[in-house]
This record gives C-alpha cells, sequence and structure tokens, in this order.
C-alpha cells in the first residue's frame, strides 16, 4: 500500500415474535437488565424488558450478549449490533478512523468470549474487511483464540483507486460452520455487497446466523451513498438491510437538544437525553425510527 492510502489495518496499541417462553425472570442489577414481566407477545414483552443505557462497556457487551441471546431464541438469522467505540457517549467520526477498528476489534473478542461456549468456538468464522486484517488480528485481539478468522477482500494494486480482489464466499465458508460475524464492513463500499453474497451463499435457506458488528448500516439506508452513483448499495436498502434485525444499538446526537437513540432486544427503541449524569426517556416506540426524524422531530420537541 502506497504511502497516501488510508491505512485500514488498526493501529496497535420486526416481525412477529415466535412463541417464546423465556425462563429469565426477575433482576439482574448490576447490568441495568429488569425483565419485569414473562410473555409470548412481543408488545407486551417488549414493553416489559427494560435495559438501562450502560455506564461502560462491559456493561455494554453483557447487555449485547443477552440482547443476541434472546434473538437467537427467537429464530432471528441476521442480526446487527451498532454502537460507538471511541466512547459511549461519542458520534461517528469523533475518533480516527484506525483507532477505531482497534476498538472494535477489541470489543468483539469481549463480545465473542461472552456469547460463545468454547465448544462453539471452531464454529464461529469472524469475517474481517480485508486479509492484512486478520493477520493483525491474530497478533493481537485474538491471539490464543480457537475462533476461525477470515476476510471479505483482499487489497490489490489498485487499492488506492477502491479496487480490490474479488473473494467467492462461497470457498471460504466450512460445512460445520454455524455462525457468522461480520467485522465493520463499511470502509470500502464493496463490503456491503460480499456480506450480501455471503448471506446468499452460505446463509439463506440454512440454519447459519449472521451478524453483523458496527458496520454503519444507516450510511446505507439514509441514502449516504448517491444511488446514481451507487446502484447496487441502494439496492440493499430495499432488498437485504429489512432482513436484519437491530439487537443492539446506541447513537449519539450532538447539541444543545442532543440524545441517544437506544435499543436493546426485544425491547423497544428508546430516545434518551442524558440529565444531571442520569439517561431519562424521552419517546419509545417499537418501530426504528428514521436518525433524520430523531434529529429534527423527536429531539427538538422533546
Amino acid at each position: 500500500m502506497s504511502c497516501c492510502s488510508v491505512y485500514r489495518v488498526p493501529v496497535a496499541s420486526q416481525s412477529s415474535r415466535r412463541n417464546q417462553n423465556y425462563g429469565l425472570r426477575g433482576r439482574i442489577r448490576r447490568n441495568q437488565i429488569v425483565i419485569r414481566a414473562v410473555s409470548s407477545d412481543r408488545d407486551s414483552a417488549s414493553t416489559a424488558y427494560d435495559v438501562k443505557f450502560p455506564s461502560d462497556y462491559d456493561q455494554l457487551l453483557f447487555q449485547a450478549k443477552v440482547a443476541t441471546d434472546f434473538a437467537l431464541k427467537d429464530g432471528k438469522q441476521l442480526l446487527e449490533i451498532e454502537f460507538p467505540t471511541t466512547s459511549l457517549e461519542s458520534v461517528p467520526g469523533d475518533g480516527e478512523g484506525g483507532n477505531e477498528m482497534t476498538e472494535s476489534m477489541l470489543l468483539i473478542r469481549g463480545y465473542c468470549d461472552r456469547l460463545i461456549p468454547p465448544e462453539k468456538s471452531t464454529k464461529t468464522r469472524i469475517f474481517f474487511p480485508e486479509a492484512n486484517e486478520v493477520q493483525f488480528a491474530r497478533r493481537s485481539a485474538f491471539e490464543g483464540s480457537s475462533l476461525k478468522l477470515d476476510y471479505l477482500t483482499k487489497p490489490s494494486l489498485f487499492e488506492d483507486f477502491g479496487f480490490t480482489t474479488k473473494v467467492k464466499m462461497a470457498d471460504r465458508v466450512k460445512p460445520e460452520d454455524e455462525l457468522f460475524l461480520v467485522a465493520y464492513p463499511y470502509f470500502n463500499v464493496n463490503e456491503m455487497l460480499v456480506v450480501e453474497e455471503l448471506y446468499n451463499e452460505a446463509v439463506a435457506e440454512t440454519k447459519r446466523k449472521l451478524i453483523i458488528f458496527n458496520g454503519e448500516l444507516d450510511r446505507i439506508r439514509s441514502g449516504y451513498y448517491p444511488p446514481f452513483f451507487y446502484p447496487k448499495l441502494a439496492a440493499l436498502a430495499k432488498t437485504f438491510l429489512p432482513k436484519f434485525e437491530t439487537v443492539y444499538y446506541v447513537h449519539n446526537f450532538k447539541g444543545r437538544k442532543g440524545g441517544t437513540l437506544f435499543r436493546s432486544y426485544p425491547g423497544p427503541w428508546k430516545v434518551l437525553r442524558k440529565m444531571g449524569g442520569t439517561y431519562v426517556t424521552l419517546h419509545k416506540q417499537e418501530e426504528m425510527p428514521s436518525l433524520k426524524e430523531v434529529a429534527l422531530n423527536i429531539l427538538p420537541s422533546a
């Protein structure tokens, strides 16, 4: 890679719920999860399930793990997890890209250690965006891990112009694989297209699950990429992304009327504002609101 390139290897340093009776009752106070009732109805279960905004990343990873467990028990196949890595109150762009990826890599390891039992580790494949990131991961955050590490794309001699070597996803998957986790596929516009290929070739019509971890899918949902120049990405917003269940989500809005959009499955979407060190719920709803709606309608009127 030339010295002028953006170096992406991390720097060192809502469909109906299935009938499901949960056995988890009572309170887990240390991690601020409260389940007031047990129900098989989505609306009542959602309103009875209350997760407080995390106070640190240890608490966040615990909450994300519990949310994932609930979603997997409900038969969800495509899951999204999204939250800032610079700090719990940061917004996209606050941190340098390489540092954000380093933090995501470390947080993915912590999430996997909580979610995946040892006997399932060799059946779990983590896809990083590029092959050289796999090498870095094996030397750092995932040193000693038995989780399978893989990649979506390979850099080419023309990487500075946005070209990468296509990797056939069907060739990278093994019969024993049960869970795929895709790490931050947002730096190159081709990465999410490869994720769709992974789904079509190795997940659809199987019992496998796929989790996107900090993929910044809101960029595609919001039309950040002009459809005229990126028609395939624009199509994903209508065909592929609606299949995902957003199981854990944090998005902050800055300014005098700022706040946070927060969700932990199966709970509702909540708009929060920090007041005197405590997060107060300003609004809640069952479906995900657009970021534009939160920024222009919900927060200003609260």
